[in-house]
């Protein structure tokens, strides 16, 4: 008889145990939807998305507004001797030492998904070989690094606008002169979410003084009708020898 009491108190010290952890893992989900509460779920794309090249890409709202989807076919929609002879946006570029790939092959294909509203409080994250991101050309971005080292070893296969192929896809290392160049123009935008422009804000006209180590700031975009935006801008720092301005080096803000 004495140990009834001591069996129920046990089974009442499982069951809070058990209720804690139930709501701890549930915590800020809503049960209809899986969707994260902190999460910010929006209504529409933002306006800078209607840059993007629309034949190369399709971008859409997913995960019940939190994130964006783009998928892209990774053709760019300008010259390029990487199109290959033949090809209408084929441009003759003899100094550039060429990489094996064909970009008529279509192996450039690439699907990211990004948070709608980019988380700012988090901790920072460098960058990884890859795709960093899609640029406004449907084509990808990539950091400062090559192979794992610097971009020089590769400096005499890029294009006129920056960019080669491998591996597998045609993407921009430099400051993409095919839509910016010396500008405000949005690039594109980076797997935190965060976009990203040219070197000149739209704020100001002129070359921003207050960005951060990843080359980012908060002020209004062309694209945000007033409203301050915190985005990413191509350093105007010239990188080594090749006589141009990298595209994103890192670390991202947004994740």
């Amino acid at each position: 008889m004495k140990t009834k009491p001591i069996l129920s108190l046990a089974m009442l010290f499982l069951t809070a145990i058990f209720s804690c952890s139930s709501d701890t893992d549930d915590a800020g989900v809503d049960d209809d939807t899986g969707i994260n509460e902190s999460d910010t779920a929006l209504a529409e794309l933002p306006a800078a998305f209607a840059a993007f090249n629309t034949e190369a890409t399709d971008i859409y709202l997913s995960d019940g507004g939190t994130t964006v989807t783009i998928e892209t076919t990774g053709l760019p929609n300008h010259e390029t001797v990487y199109w290959g002879e033949g090809n209408d946006l084929y441009l003759d570029e003899p100094d550039v030492a060429l990489t094996p790939s064909i970009m008529s092959s279509n192996n450039n294909a690439v699907t990211i998904t990004i948070d709608a509203v980019p988380d700012l409080t988090g901790s920072t994250l460098e960058t990884q070989l890859g795709t960093i991101g899609i640029a406004v050309s449907g084509s990808s971005l990539f950091n400062d690094q090559e192979g794992g080292g610097p971009l020089d070893q590769a400096a005499a296969s890029l294009d006129w606008t920056g960019a080669h192929i491998g591996p597998g896809v045609y993407h921009y290392h430099l400051e993409p002169k095919a839509f910016s160049n010396d500008d405000e123009n949005l690039v594109g935008v980076l797997l935190d979410g965060v976009f990203i422009y040219g070197r000149k804000c739209n704020s100001t006209g002129t070359y921003p003084t207050d960005l951060d180590s990843s080359g980012g700031h908060t002020s209004s975009t062309q694209y945000t009708d007033g409203d301050e935006e915190y985005h990413y801008h191509i350093i105007n720092e010239v990188y080594s020898t090749t006589g141009s301005y990298i595209v994103f080096a890192g670390p991202y803000q947004g994740y």
